[in-house]
């Protein structure tokens, strides 16, 4: 899956906003393709020929990256995006003197930075407590059993089932 696809699937699913474009997104993918493989630990890569996320495995063969990884990769920009939103809310609000003026009959009301910076926090919980759900369950499906205890090779002698205590 190449950058620049995932990028494009934000950029929709956030509901193609004006303040925002598919490069921006594309860039923080490659500066942070290290994130996503401190937090799952794996070792993912950005081709640099034809822009596509990959990973080598055991064998050095390049394998393209996932659904499930590249979920985790959107959580990750998701949390980004919305910490952007708090911090330029949370800007505005220490400037933001007045909420409402009203003279002669008519009235201004302007938005309110700090309910807008606490909306913007809500969802950036939101997405965290997403994105750790992602990774718990993305690191028990790939988890491998460290060491199997025990000899499966030979048959277990349980008795006779009757009970030799008088």
């Amino acid at each position: 899956m190449k950058v620049v696809d995932i990028a494009s699937e934000i950029y929709t699913e956030l509901g193609e906003p004006t303040t925002l474009s598919i490069p921006p997104i594309t860039f923080w993918f490659r500066r942070n393709i290290g994130l996503l493989n401190t937090r799952i630990n794996t070792d993912f890569y950005i081709d640099e020929n034809d822009f596509e996320i990959k990973e080598k495995d055991q064998s050095d063969v390049a394998q393209e990256i996932s659904v499930n990884e590249a979920n985790i990769l959107k959580k990750m920009y998701l949390i980004h995006h919305y910490d952007v939103k708090l911090r330029e809310s949370l800007g505005a609000a220490s400037t933001d003197t007045w909420v409402e003026i009203a003279t002669d009959g008519t009235s201004v009301r302007r938005v309110n930075k700090i309910q807008q910076s606490q909306t913007y926090q809500a969802a950036k919980k939101t997405e965290l407590e997403e994105l750790d759900k992602l990774v718990n369950s993305y690191q028990r499906r790939n988890a491998a059993p460290l060491q199997v205890a025990g000899d499966d090779t030979t048959a277990g002698d349980y008795g006779s089932g009757t009970s030799d205590a008088r």
